[in-house]
C-alpha cells in the first residue's frame, strides 16, 4: 500500500510539473501566430500544447494556414506555420518523433510512403518558422527571425535552376534535391 501511495504522489508531482512547464493557450497562440505571414495571421489555426502537453488545437482556422506553437519541452524558441495540405507530412513526422524514430529513419519512412503514394504530399507548399528568445520577464519574443521553406517535392538542382549547397544569407538554395523533402530555402541575414 505505502509503494502504490508513493507512485500516486509521484505521478501527480510529475504532472504538476509538466502542467507548469506549459505556456497559458494565450501565449502560445500569439507566439504561434509571429510565424504565419502577416495577411493570414487572423484567420490561421494554431496547434499546441494542453496542461498534460498533448498537442491539441488551441484556435480553428479559416484560412490556409496552421501554426505550430513552440515546444515547450525544447529550450530554444521556435514556432512554425505551414500550409493546411502539408499538414498530413507534419502529423505524420509528429508520429514518428513518438514513436522514437530518429531524423533519418523519419525521412526514409516518409520518402518511402510518399512514393508509395501512401502518404499525401503536395506538389508546393510553403513552410516559414520563426525562432527568438522569449524574454522571462515580459512573455515577449525578441530577436524575432523568419526563414522560409518552400516545398517542391522531388525538385533538382537541375530542374530548377538554384543550387543545391547552401548559399549567403538571403540567397534561396535547393536542400535534399530529388527527394519528397525537397524544399527551397531562403535565409534571410540576421540584425546584429
Amino acid at each position: 500500500m505505502k509503494t502504490r501511495m508513493f507512485f500516486l504522489m509521484a505521478l501527480m508531482g510529475l504532472q504538476a510539473i509538466t502542467a507548469q512547464n506549459i505556456p497559458p493557450a494565450d501565449w502560445q497562440i500569439r507566439t504561434a501566430l509571429l510565424a504565419v505571414p502577416e495577411d493570414f495571421r487572423e484567420g490561421a489555426a494554431v496547434l499546441g500544447y494542453s496542461r498534460d502537453g498533448t498537442l491539441v488545437t488551441l484556435k480553428e482556422g479559416t484560412n490556409a494556414y496552421i501554426a505550430l506553437a513552440d515546444d515547450p519541452s525544447d529550450d530554444r524558441f521556435s514556432a512554425a506555420a505551414y500550409h493546411r495540405e502539408l499538414e498530413p507530412f507534419m502529423a505524420r513526422g509528429r508520429e514518428l518523433r513518438a514513436q522514437g524514430r530518429d531524423g533519418k529513419e523519419i525521412f526514409d519512412i516518409r520518402e518511402e510512403e510518399v512514393k508509395a503514394g501512401k502518404l499525401a504530399m503536395p506538389d508546393k507548399a510553403t513552410l516559414c518558422v520563426f525562432s527568438g528568445t522569449v524574454d522571462e520577464s515580459t512573455g515577449e519574443i525578441t530577436d524575432g527571425y523568419v526563414r522560409y521553406v518552400f516545398y517542391v517535392p522531388f525538385a533538382t538542382g537541375e530542374s530548377t535552376g538554384l543550387p543545391t549547397t547552401p548559399t549567403p544569407p538571403g540567397h534561396a538554395w535547393l536542400m535534399d534535391p530529388g527527394t519528397h523533402r525537397a524544399h527551397i530555402m531562403i535565409t534571410p541575414p540576421k540584425n546584429e
